[in-house]
């Protein structure tokens, strides 16, 4: 698929990009009809039932690997809580105090998002990202483990009334969720599955096949339905014209044959150009969906916003160029927000626009 970027289109450049995004996070006034608790269920198409499995055909060994891997989580997820999260806490520390090589990218990542702070809050965000980090890690035990469908209680929703205004206007077509690797991350899919919507997520198969198999275990059993890399351009098409919804995380970097390259906390961030064309030849909406860890540490909020406007002039470059800067705002805004629930540890500027320039992290 062909790159573009502002430093190459002549036409549009990073400030028209930045002018075009906006503010991008938004929600009309609640139904005053709404239960205080938010409503049970959406009108939206969702599809309902079981996923299809897609679990990887293994060995001897690499079953053997797994099933051992499925045993340890069912034993781990028979501590309680306090001392399943404070492990999850602590094993995100040590990693933090000793794991010099991402400390240093979370470091740089946040001197790109946030000059103005000093070098102490910098380093206070990126510790309490370890930490909710390893929460997470928790969390996922407990998904594959026993009594994971009681994770469900621990998630509710903000707004998801928002879904039953997209129903007339897209009727019989399914939507893009937006989202990042951000809070319970883990959760988000898993969560809205375990409430009864199913969910697509493409997944990206490992080269450890017994770990891979295990991802998929934990997330199948769960109610997701997986998405392999090798089929997701037709099977996501497939799947939103079928009325179902994928989700798909755009916050991390993207090699250069897949890359256009938009703003990114004032940085120019390589970023898969796929997403804004899918939306296009399926014609379906693009949902901003975030999973907000609380206060509590172990109660997550799946916030829902209006869908993201997508300019369609004709023009199929530039306008993928203008809605991409847009759904990278919209993860801006949500990151800004919440900074310590981002993964900062990722080489998110790792692709530059220009090839051979030098790289804006330490080798």
């Amino acid at each position: 698929m062909a790159s573009a970027s502002p430093s190459t289109n002549p036409q549009i450049n990073r400030r028209d990009l930045d002018e075009s995004a906006g503010e991008v996070l938004r929600r009309s006034a609640a139904p005053t009809d709404l239960p205080a608790d938010g409503p049970k269920k959406s009108d939206f198409p969702l599809s309902l039932g079981r996923p299809k499995s897609t679990r990887l055909k293994l060995g001897f060994k690499d079953q053997l690997i797994f099933w051992m891997l499925v045993a340890a989580l069912h034993v781990l997820s028979l501590l309680p809580d306090f001392i399943l999260y404070k492990l999850g806490i602590a094993c995100a520390l040590v990693f933090h105090r000793f794991d010099e090589r991402h400390r240093r990218i979370g470091i740089r990542n946040l001197e790109i998002a946030f000059p103005e702070k000093t070098a102490a809050e910098r380093e206070r965000i990126l510790r309490a990202s370890y930490i909710n980090l390893g929460r997470t890690g928790a969390e996922y035990v407990r998904m594959g483990g026993f009594f994971y469908r009681s994770l469900a209680r621990r998630v509710t929703y903000n707004r998801l009334d928002v879904w039953n205004d997209l129903t007339p206007r897209y009727p019989g077509k399914g939507a893009l969720i937006l989202t990042a690797h951000f809070g319970g991350f883990e959760l988000l899919p898993a969560g809205h599955a375990m409430h009864g919507f199913q969910i697509g997520l493409v997944h990206h198969t490992q080269r450890f096949l017994a770990g891979d198999s295990l991802v998929t275990f934990i997330r199948e059993r769960a109610g997701v339905q997986i998405i392999r890399k090798h089929t997701a351009a037709r099977e996501m098409l497939r799947s939103l014209r079928r009325g179902e919804i994928i989700g798909i995380p755009l916050d991390q970097n993207a090699k250069r044959s897949e890359a256009i390259w938009v703003p990114f906390f004032g940085e120019l961030a390589a970023t898969p150009s796929g997403f804004d064309r899918l939306a296009m030849m399926a014609g379906a909406p693009v949902v901003p969906v975030f999973i907000v860890r609380q206060p509590d540490g172990r109660s997550h909020v799946i916030e829902i916003f209006e869908e993201i406007p997508q300019q369609r002039t004709g023009d199929r470059n530039a306008d993928t160029l203008v809605n991409t800067a847009r759904y990278q705002k919209a993860i801006e805004e949500m990151v800004r927000k919440y900074p310590e629930q981002w993964l900062w540890t990722h080489r998110r500027y790792r692709t530059r626009p220009v090839s051979g320039s030098p790289s804006l992290y330490d080798k």
